[in-house]
């Protein structure tokens, strides 16, 4: 072997153990000796590349003490070699069950226990390099999977400060499409609350409710190109204005179309939709039931739950009592039945949001 190694010669008997130990120094290693199997699992912790074990010791011999080493899993590749004046085959089963490598017969023949250990301390070389290539490949994992997670940490780091700059950039176009009008102020906060609301009651799943939370705001972005006089009328309008202000919906889907942005996405698509009604009297399409995009349904039912409690330049609010008067009227007609009453279910929820954000 290219460098000593060391063995522990197990034998009760001590002309066996000065004969070993004579043979396995001139093989130019160093070595150790026990006089039984409990001294030699004692002797353990000072460290061996290969164990001569005896087997006929009296109190624990060789099978019992072999097998307590093997127990342990740092000596589980170890190499024990028993010898043994016993020839049968049953006994070498025994030795092999126990878990020694191999076995050599008393008297020992000193070429054969020299090419013997040779062969297992090999063995275990091989073993030692490749669990020292593990380790050093666990290191280098262990380093690059850190590397990898500080990276990972700034890319979600950067994609959190994109979302919250893409929602901020979003609250602001909201913003100035109802900055016109301060009886507006907290209306887009009120809705956009009331539409998670019912989003939530439907149990879909958290993103698309985060996703109509934020996107709701949206639905009358398209404001921008209404003019002042047909927006801010104090009266009711004629057919020529009313027809100008309803375009308010294909506007905002025309300033939100084309994004890759899934939010702005899902603001055209509440733009376009939170004013069709569930019997088809609605606009800009006039679509009905389910051809009337989801977001769309629960938007509406937000939308007009504030529009009535709220002051308008054409109306003074309502109390709540008739605002929901007016949309139990609007059950089936205006309203998808199934969301108007999951909202009515969750009333108390929704008029915590109303306190929360009531115009000054």
């Amino acid at each position: 072997m290219s460098n000593p190694k060391r063995i522990l010669i197990v034998d009760d008997e001590e002309a066996n153990r000065d004969l070993l130990k004579a043979m396995v120094n001139s093989f130019g290693h160093e070595s150790e000796t026990a006089g039984d199997g409990i001294e030699a699992i004692a002797k353990m912790k000072l460290g061996f590349d290969l164990i001569l074990m005896d087997i006929m010791m009296p109190g624990m011999d060789g099978y019992e003490a072999t097998r307590q080493i093997r127990k342990d899993q740092e000596y589980s590749e170890l190499p024990i070699l028993m010898t043994t004046a016993l020839t049968s085959k049953d006994d070498r089963l025994r030795a092999v069950e126990a878990g020694a490598n191999d076995y050599i017969s008393k008297p020992v023949d000193k070429n054969e226990l020299r090419v013997r250990m040779t062969s297992l301390l090999k063995m275990k070389e091989a073993h030692d390099a490749v669990k020292r290539h593990e380790e050093e490949l666990e290191v280098k994992v262990k380093k690059r999977t850190e590397q990898l997670r500080h990276a990972l940490e700034d890319s979600i780091e950067a994609e959190r400060k994109t979302r919250e700059a893409h929602i901020e950039t979003i609250n602001r176009l909201v913003v100035a499409a109802e900055y016109k009008d301060e009886d507006t102020a907290n209306h887009i906060k009120r809705m956009s609350h009331y539409s998670r609301i019912l989003a939530d009651s439907l149990h879909l799943y958290p993103g698309e409710v985060e996703t109509i939370h934020l996107a709701s705001p949206m639905h009358d972005v398209g404001k921008i190109g209404t003019p002042d006089n047909i927006l801010f009328k104090p009266g009711k309008h004629t057919p020529e204005e009313w027809e100008i202000m309803k375009q308010h919906t294909t506007f905002g889907g025309r300033i939100l179309h084309g994004s890759s942005a899934k939010l702005l996405q899902a603001g055209e698509i509440i733009a376009l939709s939170h004013h069709e009604k569930w019997d088809g009297s609605g606009y800009p399409k006039g679509l009905a039931g389910e051809n009337i995009h989801l977001w769309g349904r629960i938007t509406a039912v937000a939308d007009v739950f504030d529009a009535l409690t709220s002051k308008r330049p054409y109306k003074e609010a309502f109390s709540n009592e008739k605002s929901l008067q007016i949309m139990k009227e609007g059950r089936g007609k205006h309203f998808e039945p199934r969301l108007l009453d999951l909202f009515l279910e969750n009333l108390d929820e929704t008029l915590a949001i109303q306190e929360k954000y009531r115009d000054a």
